[in-house]
């Protein structure tokens, strides 16, 4: 019953998958063995060599990196171009390019590209067995298979086509739309007006609704053309992407209550066009602009207790010249602060790291974790996550250093192979996605297709912490079973969590498992 999301679906049935994976693992025993016991094959870029040089011999390197056929040893011109770090970069073509611990099909994987990012790369490749192409070691760690998930050619149609990347680190890493009723055609070019009034009987004389002026204001200033797009050439599809029809200047409509984010938008014919990360054009009247959350997490700078206050119209005070609390300001509804442990008026009022005094009625106060696993003792990273509180909290050993209000499943604490409910138990997480496709979720009852939901973090089947852009219920159940976030909190967390995604890639595994999470009632 958890949040679906359709790749978990897939890794839910696949125990032969983990067996591949398994293989995998054993056939680049050489790589592992090179690096520290806790780690993952190839962790950093300090280790690439350790994890190359072995797999490439095995891979049948035009040249060996340890010697030649008489026992010399190769040039060090020859070992520097199987590594990236001379300005050479690939280009992924596809939903999900892969990047493997080993140059070959059966190797672990370490986690993939999206269309359009550029990585770098080695100036040679590291065998071909299986790829005609060639596999090129990237930066920092793994190898990618260059043909129809990736390219040498940095002017590739899907490249100029994808003119930015998510925008990491920010809340939304891309600007978040929901169709509206009927949902909207996806165009394959921008259309003239003429091709608008055929496929959607729209007039010029039509003018421009209130709604619209406010989705223009809350997406931003369009970005100029680019020359692809002025071109008005027919967009590429990505290998991974869904194309069911193709018409001359669309293919189709969007799917019913389906959400998307947009890597840009132009101005286009007196009209707004989106550019979806599946490299189609939305027309943005035809669509609700999402409003940010206000709501944002508190990060705990020193000693103290997380708490979040659940009422609005609640007043801080400050004590005057003679010790006597009065009226200060005003504590907005779902603030965090840090509370220090003192109390006044019989505990009526507690004091805040930030020098004022709130009413503790007025507070959600998280419940410190037990450390039941020694990660306390060992300074090591942890999530606590409470169900009847709605609240997570990040400790680096003992100390709380982040706490936030969450929305777990709606089933409370039932069963989740029964309810919605989310699971609790002790996990790790295993696989992080800057974003993710949902399909079926919270945002209606028929939702169906809800794009880049972002900062996915899996921990157990198909079971997440994510940050959420349908809804601002955080402080209340309202998942179908993952941990919804706002997304400035995910993005935080996304950042402090292992395994670490890297710069350029759009997630990253991890079988041995990352930072723990503990949910409990």
């Amino acid at each position: 019953m958890a949040c679906s999301f359709p790749d978990a679906r897939a890794r839910r049935r696949g125990g032969l998958d983990r067996l591949r994976r398994a293989s995998a693992l054993a056939a680049s025993a050489l790589v592992a063995a090179c690096g520290p016991g806790e780690e993952p094959p190839g962790r950093s870029a300090a280790a690439q060599p350790a994890v190359a040089e072995p797999a490439l011999a095995a891979a049948g390197a035009v040249e060996p990196l340890d010697g030649g056929a008489d026992g010399e040893a190769a040039p060090a011109a020859s070992r520097e171009a199987l590594r990236p770090g001379r300005g050479d970069k690939l280009a992924s073509i596809a939903m999900r390019t892969f990047v493997y611990a080993a140059p070959e099909r059966g190797a672990l994987k370490l986690g993939y590209l999206r269309a359009g990012a550029l990585v770098e790369r080695a100036a040679a490749p590291s065998g071909d067995a299986g790829c005609a192409g060639g596999w090129y070691a990237i930066h920092p760690r793994g190898f990618v298979c260059v043909g129809k998930g990736a390219s040498l050619d940095l002017d590739h149609e899907i490249v100029a086509a994808t003119p930015a990347g998510p925008r990491r680190g920010e809340p939304y890493p891309y600007r978040y739309v929901v169709s509206r009723k009927p949902p909207p055609h996806l165009y394959v070019h921008l259309p003239s007006e003429a091709e608008q009034r055929r496929v959607e009987g729209r007039s010029r004389a039509q003018g421009t609704p209130a709604w619209s002026r406010r989705d223009e204001a809350l997406l931003g200033e369009p970005e100029p053309l680019t020359p692809f797009f002025a071109s008005r050439r027919d967009l590429p599809k990505p290998l991974g992407a869904a194309e069911k029809v193709r018409f001359p200047a669309h293919r189709g409509r969007a799917r019913a209550d389906s959400a998307f984010g947009l890597i840009s938008t132009f101005a286009w014919t007196g009209r707004r066009f989106g550019l979806t990360t599946e490299l189609d054009l939305i027309p943005i009247d035809r669509t609700s602009a999402v409003a940010p959350t206000a709501m944002r997490g508190v990060e705990v700078k020193g000693e103290g207790t997380p708490a979040f206050v659940m009422h609005h119209g609640v007043r801080t005070l400050k004590p005057d010249a003679s010790g006597e609390l009065r009226p200060d300001g005003w504590a907005a509804h779902r603030s965090g602060w840090v509370l220090t442990g003192k109390t006044a008026a019989a505990g009526a009022y507690v004091e805040t790291d930030a020098g004022v005094w709130i009413p503790a009625s007025a507070l959600r106060v998280a419940r410190l974790g037990r450390d039941f696993w020694g990660h306390a003792a060992r300074g090591r990273k942890w999530i606590d996550i409470s169900i009847e509180l709605q609240t997570l909290v990040a400790y680096e050993g003992e100390r709380p250093v982040f706490a936030t209000l969450v929305s777990t499943g709606r089933g409370e604490l039932g069963d989740p192979a029964t309810t919605s409910a989310t699971v609790q138990g002790t996990f790790f997480i295993r696989e992080k996605h800057v974003t993710a496709t949902m399909d079926g979720d919270e945002l209606s009852e028929s939702s169906v297709d809800l794009r880049d939901v972002p900062y996915v973090q899996y921990f157990h089947n198909s079971y997440a912490l994510h940050g959420v852009y349908w809804h601002d219920a955080f402080g209340k159940v309202r998942s179908s079973g993952c941990v919804n976030l706002a997304p400035a909190d995910a993005a935080w967390l996304f950042a402090w969590t292992d395994p670490p995604v890297p710069e350029g890639w759009h997630a990253a595994f991890n079988d041995k498992g990352g930072t723990l999470v503990y949910i409990h009632a």
